[in-house]
């Protein structure tokens, strides 16, 4: 086969409409042999001799799109000193646009013998493992846009492709579970419908299916388990597997951007699936060991693992962090999309032991024109020594705030001395986000994520169910802040089925009505259960699965939630860009007079009533005439006043409403309650607002 010098950049295969370049970095390779697979498996390797700068690369003229290839590094192996180069594994590509096929549970995956871990084991994996293909990178993208939502305009909405359109009744069964079932009309209809402007995907780089986990007939649906971090899932594609998948993906965001609706990817830069010193070797295991994975120090056979999956990236490591911005950037260039939440961030902030705002990683994100520009999301915290960093992170980035949704849970099943921390995360934890000069958007707001029980899970299940696992109750959090309202898992009883549905709306509501950027986890809007499993990480079925079969009760949630969302976009006062001035949450009052706090008996709030263990009910005046900042045109924001009326007791309580100076009449907004006052209230009138339950009501002109 011809091969011509070629190129050491850019590193993997590159298509030029003539011929295809390679290039693969290892440090440590004595040799490199490129793998090509014809239709029928037959492998032809191909020397790579050129090298330049640890980059070992050549040009093939006669290699087009869809050819499937992997790479053969000759090398040391030497746990001990961190070295594990194998030529008898084929590997990935880590630079790969697009990987055919899966791991097969063999031992030939693994460098060592099953019965005896010391024993070398040299089978051949290609017959049991992946491999990469070469993509055409050309598409025909029209005129497509981002949407470009601003921070506090937007409302996300984090999906799983698969699960979200598996058993949807409109969308043809041959593209349901796929990015073409993403972007079907049927499902984008139901995304605008609702008013959500952006849509996390979770994991959709390629990821590997745990042998583990097969051999017990279970298998990774959640997809936190990336081997391939530029190539799009392949299991997700209708299409096909040899670079279908690209423009199948491609034509997804494509169509969410006709819509209006930002696409944000759950990305897991933090480990790869090759696990630790027992897991297989795959791609980067076999590449440069030293160079890709952080090693125990003083004990380079084994990994350092702040993860809880057995590896982490070296974040100091010159090929770690190219490969990463290359990665995002080729995201953002050539897939359109429009920003990413990183899992288990604090991972990536650890160029040494600790957590720092100071690492690299940092100033690359910061000083990059093209990732800085786009909706960056970390997961605050890791599994490792001070991991948890819920506000320590730096400008430009936002993160999911833990804070909120513990303190909400709290709030609404009913635990004492909440209501204090619970102002301040209405008001967008300005205690967590203003200290590095970041504003209320930075606080990205949820309730329930992917990970944990489901809005209609949380008030039905006192603890996990997740015997479907099979660990024994081993997995999944205990500690859920959940509360049954009086009887585990379903129930006929028809109070507590209304009460239950009155605490999803006041979580709903709690969730759209405070300042930040809200976060819906799929299916909530519909009620969607897994029957008390907190941890379906590995339930690739109807468990996990949104059922779009919708009795009563859950259409009437779906149209609570759509009218919630669309109250949201109707009313500044609820997406402030700015914190309110002053301590809003101490005192009564802000600065400006752009907030008030009041007890049910229209009084100021004092410190006292804050600091009462059993206080569960607070009223709050937001002042629509009395927003400083103006809009991203620089035009003064005008909206109504709104009241808002949180009663977290169990019993109804008389809520008085404030004097004239407040508003001179007030209506109906919004209510979580069947039970709401009908007309124009005048000032002073007194309304009961039933036991747990929300009550919003607007300004009007009196008549």
């Amino acid at each position: 086969m011809e091969i011509w010098p070629g190129h050491a950049y850019p590193l993997g295969a590159t298509y030029d409409g003539t011929g295809t370049n390679f290039a693969l970095f290892s440090s440590v390779a004595e040799r490199v042999e490129l793998c090509l697979y014809d239709d029928d498996g037959v492998e032809t390797r191909c020397e790579l001799t050129e090298r330049d700068a640890h980059v070992w690369h050549g040009y093939f003229p006669s290699v087009s799109p869809g050819q499937r290839y992997g790479y053969r590094v000759y090398g040391p192996y030497d746990p001990a000193s961190g070295h594990r180069c194998d030529p008898s594994k084929l590997l990935l590509d880590p630079y790969a646009k697009a990987i055919e096929g899966q791991v097969i549970s063999n031992q030939a995956l693994y460098s060592y013998n099953w019965d005896d871990p010391t024993e070398r084991n040299e089978e051949d994996s290609a017959e049991h493992t992946m491999k990469s293909v070469v993509v055409n990178p050309f598409f025909d993208w029209g005129h497509d846009r981002p949407p470009q939502h601003e921070y506090h305009d937007t409302v996300i909405y984090e999906a799983h492709v698969k699960g979200l359109t598996k058993l949807h009744p409109d969308i043809p069964e041959r593209l349901r579970g796929t990015y073409a079932g993403i972007a079907h009309p049927a499902m984008i209809e139901h995304l605008t419908e609702l008013g959500v402007t952006a849509i996390e995907l979770m994991p959709v780089h390629q990821f590997v299916n745990d042998t583990v986990l097969q051999d017990k007939g279970l298998s990774n649906y959640w997809g936190y388990n990336t081997i391939g971090f530029f190539a799009p899932h392949n299991a997700y594609a209708a299409t096909g597997q040899r670079g279908e998948q690209v423009r199948e993906f491609k034509a997804m965001v494509k169509a969410l951007h006709e819509a209006g609706i930002e696409v944000i990817l759950d990305v897991v830069y933090n480990h790869t699936a090759e696990g630790n010193h027992m897991g297989p070797t795959l791609s980067f295991k076999g590449i440069d060991n030293e160079a890709y994975y952080r090693l125990v120090d003083g004990d380079f056979e084994h990994y350092f693992d702040t993860t809880g999956t057995g590896n982490s990236l070296l974040m100091r490591s010159t090929a770690v962090l190219q490969m990463i911005m290359d990665s995002l950037r080729y995201w953002v260039t050539e897939m359109h999309v429009d920003g990413f939440r990183f899992d288990l961030a604090s991972t990536l902030a650890r160029q040494f032991h600790e957590v720092s705002r100071l690492s690299a990683f940092f100033d690359l994100v910061h000083q990059d024109p093209v990732i800085s520009q786009v909706k960056l999301i970390a997961e605050p915290w890791d599994l490792g020594d001070g991991g948890y960093q819920v506000g320590g992170f730096p400008p430009l980035w936002t993160e999911w705030n833990g804070s909120f949704r513990d303190v909400v849970r709290d709030f609404w099943r009913g635990e004492p001395n909440t209501l204090d921390e619970l102002a301040s995360r209405l008001t967008g934890s300005s205690d967590l986000y203003e200290h590095s000069g970041r504003k209320p958007f930075a606080s990205i707001n949820f309730i329930t994520a992917h990970d944990g029980f489901t809005l209609a899970d949380l008030v039905s299940y006192n603890d996990k169910h997740n015997e479907a696992n099979l660990a024994e109750g081993g997995d999944g959090e205990s500690h859920n802040r959940s509360w049954n309202c009086g009887v585990e898992g379903p129930t006929d009883d028809p109070e507590i089925r209304a009460l239950r549905a009155r605490q999803q709306r006041n979580l709903l509501t709690t969730l759209m009505i405070s300042q930040g950027v809200p976060m819906i986890a799929h299916g909530d809007e519909l009620g969607r259960t897994q029957q008390g499993n907190n941890n379906t990480y590995c339930q690739d079925n109807e468990l996990s699965w949104v059922n779009w079969d919708l009795d009563e009760e859950r259409e009437s949630l779906l149209e609570f939630t759509r009218r919630l969302v669309e109250v949201r976009a109707e009313q500044p006062v609820l997406r402030r860009r700015r914190f309110f001035a002053g301590k809003p949450a101490h005192g009564g009052s802000s600065e400006l007079g752009e907030i008030y706090w009041l007890k049910p008996n229209a009084e100021p709030m004092a410190d006292d009533d804050w600091n009462t263990w059993y206080a569960r009910s607070v009223m709050v005046y937001l002042n629509g005439d009395a927003i400083p900042e103006p809009d991203i045109y620089g035009r003064k924001i005008e909206g109504d006043s709104l009241l808002i009326m949180f009663n977290g007791d169990g019993n109804a309580i008389d809520f008085t409403l404030p004097g004239a100076d407040y508003g001179e009449a007030w209506e109906v907004l919004l209510s979580t309650s069947t039970e709401e006052p009908s007309g124009t209230l005048a000032p002073r009138h007194v309304v009961m607002v039933e036991g747990r339950s929300i009550l919003i009501l607007r300004t009007i002109e009196a008549k």
